[in-house]
């Protein structure tokens, strides 16, 4: 595989688990800004959602594809958690630096920039974590060779 399809083939996967994460997220700031839950409990709830969104979508994938769930399952445990963990690294530690954003309200402009930026961040820094993976023939290249 030469550099270009690696790099094309990063950029995919860090979309992919980047949907599923932002999915996650979003859904968790909303839960926790509902339920008033604190800074920490939402954060807990986002992560926790972000993770579970990350993998449903490979597992879904992968099950779409014929695999069974229970091998899905595993087989996205190890594909995804590196990039799918250095994703909330960045992106909770970016929300945590921006000044007012755990505490912006949903109706808030400061609450979707912050979201936005974060994002951006956690690309950035999963990105070269999928190409490494990529590059060693794991991460989402586990998954790829069950999908084509």
């Amino acid at each position: 595989m030469h550099h270009g399809s690696i790099n094309r083939m990063a950029v995919m996967a860090t979309l992919h688990c980047l949907g599923g994460c932002a999915i996650g997220e979003v859904l968790g700031l909303i839960v926790g800004t509902v339920l008033n839950f604190n800074n920490w409990q939402t954060l807990l709830v986002s992560v926790a959602l972000a993770f579970v969104f990350g993998y449903s979508l490979s597992v879904y994938s992968l099950t779409k594809a014929g695999m069974a769930m229970a091998a899905a399952a595993i087989l996205v445990l190890a594909a995804d958690t590196l990039s799918i963990t250095s994703m909330e690294i960045a992106d909770t530690s970016t929300e945590a630096l921006i000044p007012g954003a755990m505490n912006a309200g949903l109706n808030n402009l400061v609450f979707w920039t912050s979201m936005l930026a974060s994002l951006v961040v956690a690309f950035l820094v999963a990105w070269p974590v999928n190409r490494y993976l990529l590059s060693k023939g794991k991460g989402h290249a586990l998954t790829h060779q069950h999908l084509h």
